[in-house]
């Protein structure tokens, strides 16, 4: 199981353990957001702190109709118990955990200040 908690602007939260690529483990905090469909989004600079290995391009429609490109990149991370390699979307915002990742698992979050955020193996 993961957990988390709501932070103070009601934004269901995790911590994250992504791999650099010199093979440390880096914690961050991030935001689950069910509105994304991709993996995982991450800033341009925390993408070359770790040191990510670019992948390609990747496009998307946003929530207004207009379409942007990104950089995709690859990362390992730590899931639940597994450790996987997934790709990584840049994008200047704070981290934000998709639907991909969270795919076969149920998430249940307690929409309080504080509350619980539980994401649970289906």
């Amino acid at each position: 199981m993961i957990f988390g908690h709501v932070n103070a602007e009601y934004e269901a939260t995790i911590r994250l353990s992504v791999y650099g690529m010199d093979g440390q483990i880096h914690e961050l905090s991030s935001i689950i957001d069910t509105g994304f469909d991709g993996w995982l989004s991450l800033p341009a600079s925390l993408i070359n702190t770790l040191g990510l290995q670019w992948n390609g391009r990747g496009r998307a429609t946003l929530g207004d109709g207009s379409e942007c490109l990104f950089n995709v990149y690859e990362a390992t991370v730590i899931w639940g118990e597994e450790t996987i390699t997934i790709q990584i979307d840049e994008a200047e915002s704070e981290p934000l955990v998709g639907m991909l990742l969270m795919s076969g698992y149920r998430l249940i979050v307690e929409v309080r200040e504080n509350g619980l955020v539980q994401l649970e193996k289906l």
